[in-house]
């Protein structure tokens, strides 16, 4: 079975192997990269879009990516429509 459509199937199986090797501390410290890695391009998109703005601010908006917008309004009073997103 396939993960990847759009990768070779030797690389693929080179990937999948070298993440059966690692150790579980390993996964754990590869999925706290990922997501790093994922909060600085979605930090950069929120700022190239918005501009400058306060920390508040942006840690609201990086959020309201993860949070249902009901969810976004009943624990920080904070809607992501209204203020864009």
């Amino acid at each position: 079975m396939r993960l990847f459509d759009d990768t070779d199937p030797e690389t693929e199986a080179f990937l999948v192997e070298g993440y059966r090797r690692m150790t579980p501390e390993q996964k754990w410290a590869r999925v706290f990269q990922l997501n790093a890695a994922l909060e600085q391009l979605q930090t950069a998109r929120i700022l190239d879009q918005y501009g400058p703005m306060p920390e508040r601010e942006l840690k609201l908006r990086l959020a309201a990516l993860r949070i249902p917008r009901d969810l976004m309004i009943a624990a920080f009073g904070w809607d992501p429509e209204e203020h864009g997103l």
